[in-house]
């Protein structure tokens, strides 16, 4: 492992060596070295010649100084540890629930709000290739089932056994019980993708960002009024601020079909919606203003990273990602589906009956082909994606196609296409009761048919689910209006066996890529709950 005074050379240098005993190095490997030394530098003196001073360089020494470190060596076994990629880095984002301080006024009201200790909230991994000028940034449901590892005690937590009777719990639990380095070991073991480094951020940190950012955009498809996140907006566009940002992130019991792989669809869209508010307003490109909302954060104890994240590591993070155009940025969700396994509750981060637990497991090996696009930066084989919140088989999936537009033949080419698409189509395509419809709608008898509803959801990109009591059997009924424009998986199907670049990974995989148009997530409010 390096030490801190050599970690800018990537190298260090055992206690009592000499220095002129260290081993010769192949010349490739020594240019790349001095590369990033260059680089790393040259952004440093970018910083100090824009902001015009010394002071903006000592400042954000300062600054760093006062972000928290954890030591995570004790949970990272490097015989164990998947292979580096020397082309990119990883990094794990880790959003804390933490109820300590400040945070414990603004979690909200319901839910998790009275639970001790701290929980890893989101968990998300960002895969930066900077020669690509590509980011990819994956989303975990907390809700994971995951092997129980062991996980040594680090910043107060218990650390955890190995539980070989019961070998799962929810992938939040490893952060609750074992800290960062737990959680990081978990990601590691489980998807095989090697991280770099690892920053998290409280409730207020996030609060913090999004005030100094200038706030962001959230399109409602319809009305929110959430008490458990004191989330309360009408439908449509809104600017929002700290507070509400993050009630919009954190909402999830109450609206649509309260799963969190939902809410990482919602996360997503206001992600989206920051990074395009950041590339109009070239803030990114202020050292002024990165500087203001580092020392925010560390003023208030609200971001920690690993012992291991040096300045001149922070820095080249910084560098890598500045340029990345919105079409270059693609979030997508580890596939995954309802757990089948007989759940324990050991090591869970929520308690039986809490009303909050929907554990949810990898589907495969659509997500280990994922993970693996991601490990090797290479490419994903559009015929093994899957989508990132498909709960059932198309085949499974019994529907009837009705047209509620003029244009005619609509519900028969459509039906023809989700039959192509591996669907159970029923009877014959036929006309709605009104033409008028402008939003696709898909209609359901009772929650036990809502995951049949969720899988053709993610066919169409605006779409309405409405629960109707008064229907017969357990098909569905699909109801197209005026915006319908074709079926989001056709393409993918059309193009056989081809291979996509990683840049196609979030289309791929049912996600969305940075320039999307952020008013098209209505599926991601769509439930018993949500809008319709």
């Amino acid at each position: 492992m390096p030490t801190d005074d050599d970690s800018a050379t990537g190298w260090s240098t055992p206690s009592g060596a000499d220095p002129e005993d260290r081993p010769s190095r192949p010349p490739g490997r020594k240019r790349k070295t001095s590369t990033l030394i260059v680089r790393s530098l040259a952004v440093l003196l970018a910083v100090i010649v824009v902001g015009g001073s010394i002071t903006i360089y000592l400042k954000y020494r300062e600054a760093w100084d006062g972000i928290g470190r954890v030591d995570v060596s004790g949970d990272l076994r490097a015989k164990n540890r998947p292979p580096a990629d020397p082309n990119a880095e990883n990094i794990l984002l880790i959003g804390s629930d933490t109820r300590v301080g400040l945070n414990g006024s603004i979690g909200g009201t319901g839910g998790s709000a009275a639970i001790d200790g701290a929980r890893s909230d989101t968990i998300i991994i960002l895969h930066i290739a900077p020669e690509a000028h590509q980011v990819v940034v994956m989303s975990i449901p907390r809700d994971s089932v995951v092997p129980i590892l062991s996980c040594t005690p680090e910043g107060g937590t218990p650390g955890q056994t190995a539980e070989p009777l019961y070998d799962v719990e929810q992938i939040n639990a490893t952060y609750a019980y074992g800290g960062p380095g737990c959680l990081w070991e978990t990601v590691e073991q489980t998807t095989g993708i090697h991280i770099n480094n690892f920053i998290e951020l409280t409730f207020s940190g996030f609060e913090q960002v999004i005030n100094r950012l200038g706030g962001v955009n959230v399109c409602l498809p319809e009305a929110v009024d959430d008490p458990a996140s004191n989330l309360n907006l009408s439908a449509g566009v809104h600017h929002v601020y700290g507070p509400e940002a993050l009630a919009f992130w954190r909402t999830r019991e109450n609206l649509g079909t309260g799963s969190d792989p939902q809410r990482i669809q919602r996360d997503q869209f206001l992600m989206a919606s920051l990074f395009q508010g950041l590339e109009r307003s070239s803030l990114l490109k202020s050292p002024t203003t990165m500087l203001s909302v580092i020392d925010t954060l560390t003023s208030n104890q609200d971001v920690v990273t690993d012992s291991g994240l040096t300045p001149v590591g922070m820095l080249r993070i910084a560098e890598d990602l500045r340029g990345i155009k919105g079409d270059s940025v693609h979030f997508v969700t580890a596939p995954w589906t309802t757990y089948t396994g007989n759940a324990q509750w050991i090591n869970s981060a929520e308690e039986p009956g809490s009303g909050n637990v929907n554990w949810v497991q990898w589907v495969q090996p659509a997500a280990n082909t994922l993970f693996s696009a991601i490990t090797h930066d290479t490419t994903l084989p559009k015929s093994t994606a899957t989508p990132a919140v498909q709960t059932v088989s198309p085949a499974d999936v019994q529907v009837q196609v009705l047209n509620g537009t003029t244009t005619v033949g609509l519900a028969t080419s459509t039906s023809a296409s989700l039959i192509q698409l591996g669907y159970d189509v029923i009877g014959t395509p036929i006309d709605a009761s009104t033409d008028t419809y402008t939003k696709s709608v898909i209609e359901y008898k009772d929650a036990a048919e809502l995951p049949e509803a969720d899988t053709l959801a993610q066919e169409l990109s605006n779409v309405t689910l409405q629960e109707d009591p008064s229907l017969t059997g357990s098909a569905l009924q699909l109801i197209l209006g005026s915006t319908f424009t074709g079926l989001s998986s056709s393409s993918s199907a059309s193009s056989g066996n081809s291979n996509s670049s990683l840049a196609s990974i979030a289309s791929a995989d049912g996600g969305i890529s940075g320039n999307v148009n952020i008013c098209d997530d209505s599926s991601a409010f769509a439930g018993p709950d949500g809008a319709g």
